[in-house]
């Protein structure tokens, strides 16, 4: 029983720290404090470097020697390969979720979308976050396809470290948001589809806004006539 006990507090506090890393708690490449979580979260220093070694396995924390644990700090190819694997998954899961929509779920995607409307008003970055999560979970969840659930899901945890300044384009995704319910109100896959796609070229493009020339070559690749462009 013991051991049970044990095991049950390693998931919890593995649940509260996937919780602060969504909640955008520590920033990425920050260093974290074991022993403070250790005390924050009211749990012995062995539970809570079970979750963390878990998280460090998951890519979300790395452990630097003689130097402690850091949140994972994605590198822009890293977060560019991410969003174009992101973009097809997710194309493919709103053509399987659109014949499935009914009027309850496309009321909640208008709540959803009139909610993240005020965060972008009030700039709220990681209120808009957590409502963008559960717009894009809805649809995952509606395509009734479990094995690509569970591959967006992993998906959406490795790009938790991303960081990127979403601000000038917040509006921006809203629209896109906007133009994905229309797709679904009008029961049109095609559309649907390609308003996920433009919904991560969005993202990857603010990406390449964001890198510093340092970081090109890094995210180059050779084309078929052998000139060099970014991943897109």
């Amino acid at each position: 029983m013991i051991k049970v006990n044990k095991q049950r507090l390693s998931h919890q506090v593995y649940d509260i720290l996937k919780d602060m890393i969504a909640d955008y708690r520590f920033s990425p490449g920050a260093r974290i404090n074991v022993e403070q979580i250790a005390k924050e979260v009211g749990a012995s220093r062995t539970p809570v470097w079970e979750a963390v070694h878990r998280l460090i396995q998951e890519g979300l924390l790395e452990n630097i020697p003689n130097r402690g644990v850091f949140m994972s700090a994605l590198t822009p190819k890293v977060a560019i390969e991410l969003y174009v694997v992101r973009e097809a998954l997710e194309g493919l899961a709103a053509r399987y979720a659109v014949p499935k929509v009914n009027e309850r779920v496309l009321k909640k995607m208008a709540k959803l979308i009139d909610d993240q409307r005020k965060m972008v008003e009030n700039e709220d970055l990681v209120g808009y976050s957590r409502l963008d999560y559960e717009f894009h979970a809805l649809v995952y969840e509606l395509s009734g396809n479990r094995t690509l659930l569970e591959i967006l899901g992993a998906v959406k945890n490795k790009m938790r470290p991303i960081a990127l300044q979403v601000s000038p384009i917040l509006s921006r995704l809203l629209e896109d948001h906007m133009e994905i319910l229309a797709a679904f109100q009008e029961r049109d896959a095609d559309k649907a589809e390609a308003a996920f796609r433009n919904h991560n070229r969005e993202m990857i493009e603010q990406i390449k806004q964001n890198m510093n020339p340092d970081e090109w070559e890094e995210v180059q690749v050779e084309n078929g006539d052998g000139k060099k462009s970014l991943t897109a």
